[in-house]
């Protein structure tokens, strides 16, 4: 898990190392053992190491093989890297070094950009062929790890992280209208290419985009999902699909112990990563680090829940850390929880991973976490009310959507309100072949779009703002597949994830399997008052965000004086919403 960045000239002059070093420097947390730039003509590639797999300097990157004229910037972790060095070593390859980085650079060479196809892993790269000039970017199926992209006349530069790119200056810092009406109707979600920012855009997920020297380029979707059961998959018998999908998680979680260090859990009490921990201490592990975080009650919330990770600790004798933050420390942590923010992000419990991952930084350096399963396995409330549906646009955006198209018209200033993007993005999606069901597009979206540009990007911002590598089972590219052709009956029984709870059963104890749905609880943000309202309100009171032009004032000032009464259909603050955008536009300098 690691850094990268560079830049790609097209105009006959040299690449930016000043810019790509600052780049590098931007993302000194993501890899806090070594770092490097490497330049050659009209490319610059630039690199922070996070040591996991081959602690050797053999494995340093930017990574150069000469013989192939190759070169990689590599972030992410290939889990079947030994079983592809060894059928490339019977093609005739050398190696010199022992981890993931080189043998991505051979299948390259082997494959071509299809080598992609070949990995179980997340992963996102740059290679340059020193001969021809060509430079291809990837990423892995399901957008674990992020790639960033900005575009000048005459160059291009990406990094692991938007702020790396900002770090490195001359973009286009203003506002985009469609993805601020995703940020604002889509639950946060602003989904690839779109950031925020008009300067700045991602790679999509299961994408390699080929770049030639001329700045000429293709891009190719390398896998799609399809969430549509067949007629022979209703012929499987619940306990069958139970037994499938058991097997391909166990195989999920064990191919995420390749590492040259420990790996830990984030064990939060639910379902997922209790799951986890259990089949972990099923497969042998002993001496297991787990870790759970919990918060002050506030509103008469409870704000942890220790009782269910404890059971689950309990259980399987895991070396168990319990982290427990006060409101004041959580109060004066949100502005470095702000900067570690790749996009704006409303989640309350960004501040929660935040946290966890400095205190978990101190013991492992690799954990397994849940993430994934409620969008996989249908685990989420607003799934049952679409197995019938016969609107499926209109019945998903009711049932999600922070606000409607025609209540933008009351919180935008004009010039910031444009068409309906959010609705007509969702219909593109759902019109897609590959999900008949208006429960299996819903669940095909959810999997592939927010669950990349919410939970995924929340995990690993907050984890790498701290030097540590997060690795998600439920998002091995096999068990997504397998999910996909489980009827949706039997994902959302028993409350939702019922496929999983039958299997988890015969593993972990059902006091935690049968408890009330979870969320990673943090009152304090989610009743804005105090001390917090006071942050909102000299935020949104400021020249800055004043004048930036967004939202309309009397909106604002609405939100402001009654928090508690404006609330996303999500149970989210709309306040939290509107002043997380500007907490995170001036953090960053914008």
């Amino acid at each position: 898990m690691c850094g990268l960045s560079g830049e790609i000239r097209f105009d006959g002059t040299m690449a930016d190392t000043r810019a790509v070093a600052a780049m590098v420097d931007a993302m000194v947390p993501r890899g806090p053992d070594s770092g490097g730039v490497w330049s050659q003509g009209s490319a610059a590639f630039g690199h922070r190491r996070l040591k996991i797999i081959d602690l050797s300097e053999t494995a340093q990157q930017p990574m150069v093989d000469s013989t192939l004229g190759l070169t990689i910037a590599f972030n992410g972790c290939i889990y079947n890297y030994k079983e592809l060095r060894t059928e490339l070593e019977g093609k005739g390859y050398r190696f010199f070094s022992q981890g993931d980085t080189e043998v991505i650079l051979k299948a390259y060479h082997h494959w071509g950009p299809d080598c992609v196809r070949q990995f179980h892993g997340m992963f996102a790269f740059a290679i340059r062929e020193r001969d021809s000039g060509r430079t291809v970017l990837a990423r892995d199926r399901l957008g674990i790890k992020p790639l960033y992209i900005s575009e000048r006349p005459g160059r291009l530069r990406f990094a692991s992280s938007l702020p790396a790119l900002l770090a490195a200056g001359d973009l286009d810092t203003s506002i985009d209208p469609e993805a601020l009406h995703h940020y604002m109707s889509f639950h946060a979600v602003v989904p690839a290419p779109l950031t925020i920012l008009r300067g700045i855009r991602k790679i999509p997920p299961a994408t390699v985009t080929v770049i030639e020297a001329d700045g000429s380029r293709k891009s190719e979707t390398y896998w799609t999902l399809s969430v549509n059961p067949i007629a022979e998959d209703k012929a499987i018998s619940a306990e069958e699909w139970e037994e499938r999908v058991m097997g391909a998680l166990r195989t999920a979680v064990k191919r995420r112990l390749v590492a040259d260090v420990p790996v830990g859990v984030l064990l939060s009490g639910g379902l997922d990563s209790s799951l986890i921990t259990g089949l972990l201490a099923e497969a042998g592990q002993t001496g297991l680090k787990t870790f759970s975080v919990g918060f002050e009650a506030a509103g008469g919330e409870k704000g942890d829940e220790f009782q269910y990770s404890d059971i689950v600790a309990k259980h399987y004798g895991t070396d168990h850390h319990q982290i427990f933050v006060p409101s004041d420390k959580l109060l004066e942590t949100l502005p470095r929880t702000f900067q570690a923010m790749n996009e704006p992000m409303v989640s309350y419990d960004n501040v929660g991973f935040f946290l966890l991952s400095q205190e978990v930084s101190k013991h492992v350096k690799v954990v397994q976490s849940g993430q994934g399963a409620d969008e996989v396995f249908g685990g989420y409330h607003w799934y049952p009310p679409l197995l019938n549906s016969m609107d499926p646009v209109a019945d998903y955006a009711k049932v999600f959507f922070d606000r409607s198209h025609a209540e933008m018209a009351d919180v935008l200033e004009p010039g910031m309100l444009g068409q309906d993007a959010s609705l007509a993005f969702v219909a593109n999606h759902f019109g897609q072949p590959g999900a008949d069901r208006a429960v299996d597009k819903a669940l095909r979206l959810d999997t592939t779009v927010m669950l990349v540009d919410d939970p995924v990007k929340r995990v690993d911002s907050m984890t790498m703002a701290w030097g540590l590598e997060a690795r998600v089972p439920f998002l091995d590219h096999d068990l997504v597949e397998l999910a996909g052709h489980v009827p949706a009956e039997l994902k959302l029984a028993d409350g939702g994830k019922g496929v999983l709870k039958s299997g988890a059963r015969k593993i972990i104890p059902n006091a935690v399997i049968d408890r009330p749905k979870g969320y990673f609880p943090v009152p304090a943000l989610k009743y804005i008052e105090g001390p917090y309202l006071e942050m909102v309100r000299d935020t949104m009171d400021s020249a800055k965000a004043r004048n930036r032009g967004i939202f309309k004032r009397d909106y604002v000032e609405m939100l402001m004086d009654a928090p508690k009464d404006h609330i996303t259909p999500l149970r989210g603050s709309k306040l939290w919403q509107v002043a997380m955008l500007e907490l995170w536009l001036q953090t960053h300098g914008v």
